[in-house]
């Protein structure tokens, strides 16, 4: 860990923000932290058995309680988009993550109220296979947990990251920061869906949810009693709306003909158009008759008479900005649908193979995928210090944002591909014993078989979503400035999380892509030369 080095200057920026009166600084990090763990165990705790618990409880058919898993890592995987706007344009951070903590708490308590009452969940006879279906209102109960829980988490973890790197002014505190904040989010979530999912698994539903809320509870409270000393930033607005005004001049536009003249476009009048192009280039062109200065545009005075007629230079470069990786962002599409599969996957596989360790003790089938996070985190601690090295070494060039991508693309394939050969030989096994049709059989077969489909899916992890986020953060648009934090942070912490945690700080080769005005700047002289040749 690097926070030694910046100890010092840490605990005298904390002391001068307690002494003067100002809010922010590492005195909020123990009340973070605190509500880190505790909802993160919360969460944790209950996604990662929730398919077993849909199965061996509400008698859900494996297909059905896998698409219902599904459809919950696919919520809570858009839904930090949704929170940033919110806070960003119209609440603020603190606000959204006090209420998706609530909401979080609700729906962790319906969960443990329908593990805890017989009236909310099917009736099994004794010493009999026959279950009851689900009623309606078990159904609704259920539903209304899991929603709830689902908006609650999903809101909840890229706006408190956020929260907190905005407590500090230094880059070097908010490296430091990000490093401990998400290796408390990773050990978190090592510690929830070992030891919570062994308590729901073997001891207790209802224990294992209880535990669950009490952790969301105490989580919230700690994250509330801090609130005297954080330091609150005010909604700005929307950033996407000076998108869709690009679109929208465009489209009015559409029959103005084009100039290569650079007075004849509008251009935003500050310090960031300095590095800002000054006509605009020909890739995407249609897009540039939203900057082109017409009669009807401008006044005498030179002020706007319809901001949703004309554009500044470099809202419509953001704009193109974000349409040059839309097909990158798709692609992921693709690749997050066999993910998803392979884990839930893997879980109604461990459910039907031998878990067994020993005599005593039996791995509980959820707990299975914490492998993939482990493996996710030794590789990760090895990656800057090893593998960079030996790439650069092999092939005399440092490793890019699109290398990395492709890399993770096939090491996913090849992990997909895994699981296919295993689960081949479990039914082939399966078949050979006659036990296929029998349900809640169990394949003599070691559930140590689904390790290493696991072990490959972390260390795909490795390369693929860095490289993504550090192309994002790259190539993220001005019109996202700081005081967009959330917008930025969906990917920055994301980032910071997979390239900065287990590493020494911003400075690392992952994280080298920073400084966007360099990048922006080299673009814009490509953009200028590109310009002049053809002109």
């Amino acid at each position: 860990m690097p926070a030694m080095e910046f100890q010092t200057s840490a605990d005298e920026e904390a002391g001068r923000s307690h002494s003067n009166g100002k809010r922010g600084g590492w005195i909020t990090f123990p009340f973070i932290a605190a509500t880190l763990v505790g909802l993160m165990l919360a969460g944790s705790g209950w996604m990662l058995n929730l398919i077993v618990y849909l199965i061996k409880v509400f008698n859900v058919k494996s297909i059905d309680a896998t698409q219902i898993t599904n459809i919950l890592n696919g919520s809570v995987t858009m839904l930090p988009i949704i929170a940033a706007i919110l806070a960003d344009s119209f609440f603020g951070n603190f606000s959204v993550v006090a209420i998706s903590s609530f909401f979080s708490l609700l729906g962790v308590v319906l969960l443990t109220l329908t593990a805890s009452i017989n009236s909310l969940r099917p009736h099994c006879e004794t010493g009999s296979s026959f279950c009851q279906a689900p009623s309606r209102v078990q159904f609704a109960v259920l539903y209304a947990a899991i929603a709830l829980a689902t908006i609650g988490q999903g809101a909840m973890r890229f706006t408190l990251a956020t929260l907190g790197a905005n407590q500090f002014d230094k880059p070097q505190h908010q490296g430091v920061y990000f490093n401990w904040f998400f290796c408390i989010f990773f050990a978190s979530g090592i510690i929830s869906s070992t030891i919570i999912v062994y308590v729901e698994d073997s001891i207790s539903w209802g224990l294992g949810f209880g535990i669950c809320a009490a952790s969301n509870f105490v989580g919230l409270v700690i994250f509330l009693l801090g609130n005297r000393f954080y330091k609150h930033d005010k909604p700005q607005g929307s950033p996407y709306t000076g998108l869709a005004r690009v679109i929208v001049a465009a489209i009015q536009k559409r029959n103005v003909p084009l100039s290569s003249i650079s007075e004849d476009y509008y251009h935003e009048k500050d310090e960031r158009s300095k590095t800002m192009v000054a006509t605009p280039p020909r890739r995407l062109r249609f897009l540039n008759r939203a900057a082109l200065k017409t009669d009807e545009d401008v006044k005498s005075d030179g002020s706007i008479v319809k901001s949703w007629r004309l554009c500044t230079v470099e809202e419509v470069e953001n704009l193109k900005a974000l349409l040059r990786i839309f097909p990158l962002w798709s692609s992921t599409l693709f690749l997050s649908t066999p993910i998803a599969i392979l884990l839930s996957m893997t879980v109604l596989q461990a459910l039907a193979m031998d878990r067994r360790l020993g005599s005593n003790f039996k791995i509980p089938a959820g707990s299975t995928v914490v492998v993939a996070l482990i493996s996710n985190c030794i590789f990760l601690s090895i990656f800057d210090q090893f593998f960079l090295p030996t790439w650069q070494k092999l092939a005399r060039r440092s490793l890019t944002p699109l290398h990395r991508i492709g890399v993770g693309h096939v090491l996913n394939v090849l992990s997909i591909a895994i699981a296919a050969l295993v689960e081949s030989r479990r039914l082939k096994i399966a078949n050979t014993k006659h036990i296929q049709a029998q349900p809640g059989a169990i394949v003599p077969m070691a559930v140590l078989w689904l390790f290493p489909q696991l072990i490959v899916s972390g260390l795909a992890d490795v390369f693929h979503f860095p490289g993504q986020v550090t192309l994002y953060y790259i190539s993220r648009i001005s019109s996202f400035s700081p005081k967009h934090s959330n917008c930025h942070d969906i990917f920055d912490s994301s980032d910071c999380l997979l390239c900065e945690h287990c590493f020494g700080g911003p400075d690392q080769e992952c994280c080298r892509y920073r400084n966007i005005e360099e990048e922006m700047a080299r673009s814009v002289k490509e953009d200028n030369e590109e310009t002049r040749q053809e002109g």
